[in-house]
């Protein structure tokens, strides 16, 4: 009889256990700082001149993440920031477009829709590019782009095609491009404009260019959308990845990142690279608030 009892006492221990560990994990959802490694994108992130402060409207959007889900960023170049991702040294990708290579490994949230242009300044002379057929086709044309930048399959296809022609010009970050395209080293980029414009409206150096800035959508590169991954390969349990998944996409639908992008940037700027995911819809109308 006091076997008997001892077993159900015991049982019982152990099931108020496992309650306390359930609740636990509920109280916590992350059971460590998230590790996040970004560089600098237009407004989307930013870096003081010290690199140690990030900030932007995506790190300000995160903030509203549970308490437990603390991120610590580390800024590194953009290659180096993906590189990070893909080998699971990183618990999130900020921001990034969605790309199949990207959904291997890792669970992909969207925030918003955007796409890649050709982007210069003008005053210019040469006549318009109208598709990625005309731009390979256009020789002449030095193509500037950031390393690490992915927008989707067909971008890759252009830059590789452009890197076998000896036309493409790589490099480190969004402001260097704008210096290029001023100098005359590139005659165009190839990536989301609203980056090249955040970069300008960031440094004081390079905002007078604002009114210079040009876009040339090509119809060959959708849109599609741009969010936060979150990794399969790092330390994340597959709890803890469900429980940081479903915080971002609740602060998703708030209309929040939205309605940040159209109070940082002039009216109408974004037409041509960045829009709600649900044109018209609580997205469209909480940022008109």
């Amino acid at each position: 009889m006091v076997s008997g009892c001892l077993h159900r006492l015991v049982k019982a221990l152990s099931g108020c256990a496992l309650m306390l560990h359930a609740v636990a994990q509920a109280a916590a959802a992350c059971s460590q700082p998230l590790q996040a490694p970004v560089a600098a994108l237009g407004l989307s992130v930013t870096v003081t001149a010290d690199g140690t402060g990030v900030g932007g409207i995506y790190p300000e959007l995160l903030r509203g993440l549970d308490a437990s889900c603390r991120i610590e960023y580390q800024v590194v170049p953009r290659a180096r920031q993906q590189r990070l991702f893909e080998v699971g040294k990183a618990d999130l990708l900020i921001p990034a477009s969605r790309t199949p290579q990207r959904d291997e490994y890792a669970t992909f949230v969207p925030v918003l829709s955007g796409r890649a242009v050709l982007v210069s300044l003008r005053p210019q002379t040469r006549a318009p590019v109208h598709s990625a057929a005309e731009l390979l086709e256009r020789r002449e044309l030095k193509v500037a782009v950031v390393r690490g930048y992915d927008f989707g399959p067909e971008y890759l296809q252009i830059t590789t095609a452009l890197a076998a022609q000896g036309r493409l010009l790589p490099t480190a970050e969004a402001s260097s491009v704008v210096r290029m395209l001023d100098e005359g080293i590139a005659d165009v980029a190839l990536m989301n404009g609203s980056i090249l414009l955040g970069a300008m409206l960031e440094a004081p150096k390079l905002r007078g260019m604002v009114a210079r800035l040009h876009n040339e959508p090509l119809p060959e590169l959708p849109w599609a959308e741009t969010g936060v991954y979150v990794s399969k390969r790092s330390g994340l349990s597959e709890p803890e990845q469900r429980a940081v998944i479903e915080q971002i996409e609740a602060l998703t639908r708030s209309g929040r990142a939205w309605a940040a992008f159209q109070k940082r940037f002039p009216p109408g700027s974004l037409n041509d690279s960045i829009r709600p995911r649900w044109p018209g819809k609580e997205e469209g109308s909480d940022a008109q608030r």
